[in-house]
């Protein structure tokens, strides 16, 4: 029983170690919880490590403290494989990792090395973070990620802004509440050209949460979405004539910096 008690600690101990050798994400060494309130079980707990990647619980548990430690455990698992040199992006991993990229697409080897298409840009994001872990790449893919699923980088080709220039911009940030702001302003904009899609979007997205935390995959993206979506609708809810992004100045091309 102990031990299975320990596997907070562990996992808190591995991050303040990583921390105090500098090896990875030095300014964030704090491992968060987070409970989802709930009346009785099963209950269901996240856990965000330091650079922000999230992990839940994946097992049916009928206490807090036990969701928590499944969460825990998931956690620390990921962390321990992502220590393995194989979890580490060289020339090598970016070579394999590019030819299942095409393998899964309609793409082609040749798009590697043109930066306009997915394929390139892939190409492109994983060699600007030469050398880097996987879960040290994760919060670039999933700002990637969000502005695909947004449509801003839609928008973004639409203003002749070059991938790698989007690229270079965004990695220079990380996801914080300024760019969940933006985001969710997006989707006010959206609910009011096509009234219903935010609550259908939030219902899709918490479907998706789910089963990737019972799958026990990582899920920063499926959580970002919907804390985006719900800032959306408290938004709308709190003050209906919520101005525009237009009216902010927060156009994507001001977001962006480019003109």
């Amino acid at each position: 029983m102990n031990l299975i008690v320990n596997v907070v600690s562990m996992l808190q101990e591995f991050w303040e170690s990583k921390q105090q050798q500098r090896a990875a994400f030095p300014s964030e060494g704090v491992v968060v919880y987070e409970s989802l309130p709930s009346p009785g079980p099963p209950f269901v707990s996240y856990v965000t490590l330091p650079g922000g990647s999230c992990f839940g619980n994946f097992q049916c548990c009928l206490s807090r403290a036990e969701a928590r430690r499944d969460a825990a455990k998931v956690a620390l698992i990921n962390s321990l494989f992502n220590e393995l040199p194989s979890r580490r992006i060289t020339k090598e991993f970016i070579m394999e990792s590019v030819q299942e990229a095409v393998a899964s697409t309609s793409g082609t080897l040749d798009d590697a090395d043109d930066p306009s298409t997915s394929i390139g840009a892939y190409h492109y994001m994983l060699e600007s973070n030469m050398g880097k872990t996987m879960l040290e790449f994760q919060e670039l893919m999933t700002i990637f990620q969000l502005l695909h699923w947004n449509g801003s980088l839609k928008a973004l080709r639409e203003t002749k802004c070059s991938r790698q220039e989007v690229i270079s911009y965004y990695s220079q940030y990380s996801l914080d509440e300024k760019m969940r702001s933006h985001m969710a302003l997006d989707w006010i904009m959206k609910e009011r050209e096509l009234p219903g899609v935010l609550s259908q979007e939030l219902r899709m997205a918490l479907r998706e949460l789910e089963e990737a935390r019972k799958a026990g995959q990582e899920l920063r993206f499926y959580k970002e979405k919907k804390e985006i979506l719900s800032l959306a609708l408290t938004q709308i809810y709190s003050d209906p004539d919520t101005s525009s992004p237009s009216d902010d100045q927060l156009s994507l091309t001001a977001l962006c910096g480019y003109h």
